[in-house]
């Protein structure tokens, strides 16, 4: 299920509009210029920019924002394991 998070590597200021730009999958840009520009025509957007950030979680450890591939994010929580981090030093051991 996709759920909506504040992103820890898009993040300028709280990581409120790279959250949603990723939720919604568009260029987190474009979210940013969205917000300045809302902001211009309605400072009362800042409020709204606050709110989001105290209600809205972090990202938190192991979740990826890849919904389109589940079987890939999967994947890579499969390979953030640490039987399987032990078993490609030994591989990685084994070819040295």
């Amino acid at each position: 299920m996709k759920r909506l998070y504040r992103s820890k590597n898009e993040k300028m200021l709280a990581g409120v509009c790279g959250g949603l730009s990723i939720y919604i999958n568009i260029d987190p840009t474009l979210m940013r210029l969205l917000w300045v520009l809302l902001f211009i025509i309605n400072p009362g957007v800042l409020i709204a920019y606050i709110i989001a950030a105290v209600i809205i979680p972090i990202q938190p450890e192991g979740v990826f924002y890849n919904f389109k591939d589940e079987k890939n994010s999967e994947e890579c929580l499969d390979n953030l394991k640490v039987e399987n981090v032990e078993e490609k030093n030994d591989k990685y051991k084994e070819s040295n």
